[in-house]
């Protein structure tokens, strides 16, 4: 992490884009995506509407995703 975390901030410095970095927030959606499913099936519904995602900076090292919707029933 140590590693990552250094290139993140010089890929910050020189303006491009950091593979790591989107691979985290990537694996983070599919996480949040993952829980809203569940969340949806316990609730016996088949489908998630008006899905909302957001990523938080809680501090400087750590982020936080957070992913909303209505559960609906689809006939």
């Amino acid at each position: 992490n140590i590693v990552r975390d250094f290139f993140v901030s010089t890929t910050d410095v020189s303006g491009g884009r950091s593979d790591a970095y989107e691979q985290k927030l990537a694996d983070a959606r599919q996480i949040a995506e993952a829980e809203l499913a569940d969340e949806a099936r316990a609730r016996v519904t088949n489908a998630v509407d008006g899905v909302d995602l957001d990523y938080e900076f809680v501090c400087e090292r750590m982020l936080m995703v957070s992913m909303s919707g209505t559960a609906v029933v689809v006939a």
